[in-house]
């Protein structure tokens, strides 16, 4: 191996392109490949939380995230019918002064392209589909679509929910449909609905449905809202599909005035179904590891997902810059020892769609900093052949 070990990041979403910008500003040669042609403000919103932005400072963008994204006074849970509140969690001043970042919602969009512009010049390609992968042992071979080839010492697999590298590691088999199916929605902040002012950020709970929205701007006059619905099946061939309004009405009839005026006032919705996967067996084999959805996607239900992903990339990237990258195996059973328990129990709390249903403490999760929490260290694993 000559020069600097080549690390090759395959999916530019947002766990995939914090690692890529994390590592360059890290001084490691990494490149970053995306099977889209180009990037588009696409109908989403996210929240980042203080464990988010702490990485966000590293890359160089938190002050404009501070700038672009509405910043909530609280997190509000309500009744679906009543509007009665169910709990009332602290953001806000509150979020900077203890857990020292602060806590907004934003278009993902937006904060995609921010990522994507703290990346140095030539470390993204587009248009590069991961057809094949081989680890030669001594280096990995890529196929893409286009005809190209490329090597790299290193593979990390950010390839989200239906990951091919993932499929490369454990062989395929599809994600589990959970039941149940997110309609999301993004639009102007309606202004004569007669139930303004709307919560800057609320959650809306019956029994076995819900409803998130939130402002995605700082003035918020772009809102979002995510819902939860139960739904017998989903065809997997489909990532999403188109919804309606009426479909809306329908799932969410008899619910509070202020829920009926964001329905009536939505241009357009659409419906994806929410997929898990069982814990898997490794997060990595000889030259390749995988962060993010390709090993523990998650229902939204603790809008954590994409924090995990961001975070995983975090600490992929600490324990390159602690332990090198001669002896990447060590390193990549580190990375898993300090992050298995944190996701896994992300995602069991997101599976069972508790998360601040009550005036509960979330500081075990928004006070996490992936640069300052203790490594534990790794045991020796045997992989299965």
């Amino acid at each position: 191996m000559q020069g600097k070990p080549r690390i090759a990041v395959i999916g530019a979403g947002l766990g995939g392109t914090a690692g890529a910008a994390l590592m360059a500003r890290a001084g490691f040669n990494v490149r970053l490949y995306e099977q889209a042609p180009a990037f588009s403000r696409l109908g989403a919103g996210i929240h980042l939380g203080p464990n988010v932005m702490k990485i966000m400072r590293a890359i160089g963008i938190e002050d404009e995230l501070n700038r672009q994204g509405s910043h909530p006074d609280f997190w509000y849970s309500r009744h679906w019918q009543t509007g009665e509140e169910l709990a009332r969690i602290p953001l806000g001043d509150y979020a900077v002064s203890h857990y020292g970042a602060s806590y907004l919602t934003v278009h993902r969009g937006d904060f995609h392209a921010l990522m994507t512009a703290a990346l140095p010049a030539g470390v993204l390609q587009f248009g590069k589909r991961l057809t094949k992968i081989d680890d030669q042992g001594d280096c990995v071979r890529l196929e893409f679509a286009d005809g190209t080839i490329e090597e790299a010492d290193i593979v990390i697999g950010a390839d989200g929910v239906n990951s091919r590298v993932r499929e490369h590691l454990l062989g395929p088999e599809p994600p589990k449909y959970t039941g149940y199916v997110g309609h999301r929605a993004v639009f102007p902040t309606p202004i004569d609905s007669g139930t303004l002012p709307f919560d800057m950020c609320v959650k809306w709970w019956s029994d076995d449905r819900h409803m998130m929205v939130y402002f995605v701007t700082s003035r918020r006059d772009e809102i979002y809202y995510v819902t939860g619905v139960p739904e017998a099946e989903w065809d997997m061939s489909k990532s999403w599909v188109p919804s309606s309004v009426q479909a809306m009405r329908d799932a969410f009839e008899g619910w509070h005035p202020t829920v009926q005026a964001l329905i009536e006032h939505t241009p357009e919705v659409t419906k994806w179904p929410l997929l898990e996967r069982d814990p898997l067996p490794l997060w990595s084999r000889g030259r390749i590891v995988l962060l993010g959805d390709a090993c523990h996607p998650m229902k939204p239900h603790m809008a954590q997902g994409a924090a995990m992903a961001i975070e995983d990339a975090a600490m992929l990237t600490r324990i390159f810059q602690q332990a090198g990258l001669s002896d990447h195996e060590t390193a990549f059973r580190l990375y898993e020892a300090n992050r298995t328990e944190r996701a896994g129990r992300v995602q069991k709390v997101s599976h069972d769609n508790t998360w601040l249903r009550t005036n509960e403490n979330p500081d075990w999760c928004f006070g996490y900093d992936v640069f300052a929490v203790p490594l534990v260290e790794s045991a020796p694993r045997q992989d299965a052949a």
